[in-house]
């Protein structure tokens, strides 16, 4: 049986997702995507707070020399306020594709941010991988996906890892130093028992951690790919993880109501001790 400790709250998610550990604020950040909220665990008084956003937002991540979040909305990216919210709005990186909504994210060691995308009117492949460019521009870097999700990076920084889905694939992409991506290379492959991969983040010695949507679990993969161990949770749809607190060695599991038969952990927030540390998130430069 896995440890765990559900963070007592008022309340669950629809759709938790996105977990980011701040040190500055010693928070977790995550996001309630169709319940159209932002939360936050202090990890000092175990409060948790929630900040209504007028849209469903996918993540929330920390920037480089600023105090505000940059937030990835339906509508594109904002810089987001909280206590109290604000909002402004500064791209629009899928205006010819009204139908989609941005959905997870990560900063790379450089700074970039990497974000993906997915139908959010149907079962449509108009799914894309960016980054944001030198200029802050976005760059769509791949497309064709049913449903974006990760993304995470290699110990050595030498790899981008992303996930379809809906196609139960866990994408490898050799990653240069400036930010260039090479071929899509299929890396894991979910098994149809295992449900579909969605969130992830990599440990300190280089092991992936991914969340399994409809499997109710989260599970660690060597360097290779290899499965090494599965940790059972009382939810059925386990969305992301992020190691969190000065340490880095605990784990903040997501969850979802949505989709679910209605356990009564469903849309909970988790905290397991994983038996490794994680890395430092990087605050993003733009």
């Amino acid at each position: 049986m896995t440890p765990y400790n559900v963070i007592g709250r008022d309340g669950i998610d629809q759709l938790g997702e996105g977990p980011t550990w701040s040190d500055a604020t010693q928070r977790v950040y995550w996001v309630d995507i169709t319940g159209q909220a932002v939360n936050a665990l202090d990890l000092a008084s175990r409060d948790v707070m929630r900040w209504p956003m007028p849209e469903p937002v996918g993540w929330v991540v920390e920037r480089h020399g600023r105090a505000d979040l940059l937030a990835g909305f339906k509508s594109g990216i904002a810089a987001l306020t909280l206590d109290p919210v604000a909002i402004s709005p500064l791209l629009r990186p899928e205006a010819d594709r009204p139908q989609n909504r941005l959905n997870d994210a990560k900063v790379d060691a450089a700074g970039r941010l990497w974000f993906g995308s997915k139908d959010d009117e149907g079962d449509g492949a108009s799914g894309a991988l960016y980054h944001l460019g030198v200029d802050a521009s976005p760059v769509r870097v791949d497309d064709g996906y049913l449903v974006a999700n990760g993304p995470t990076f290699s110990l050595d920084g030498c790899h981008l890892y992303h996930t379809d889905s809906g196609r139960r694939a866990v994408y490898r992409f050799a990653l240069d130093a400036d930010g260039t991506l090479g071929p899509r290379e299929s890396f894991i492959t979910f098994e149809d028992a295992w449900g579909y991969p969605d969130g992830m983040t990599t440990d300190a010695e280089g092991g992936l951690w991914i969340a399994h949507w409809g499997g109710a679990r989260i599970s660690r993969f060597d360097p290779a790919g290899t499965l090494i161990q599965s940790y059972p949770l009382p939810a059925r749809n386990i969305t992301s993880c992020a190691f969190a607190g000065n340490d880095l060695d605990r784990l903040f599991v997501t969850s979802a109501a949505v989709d679910s038969p209605g356990a009564p952990e469903d849309g909970a927030l988790f905290e397991i001790d994983p038996g490794v540390k994680g890395l430092p998130p990087t605050r993003c430069t733009a």
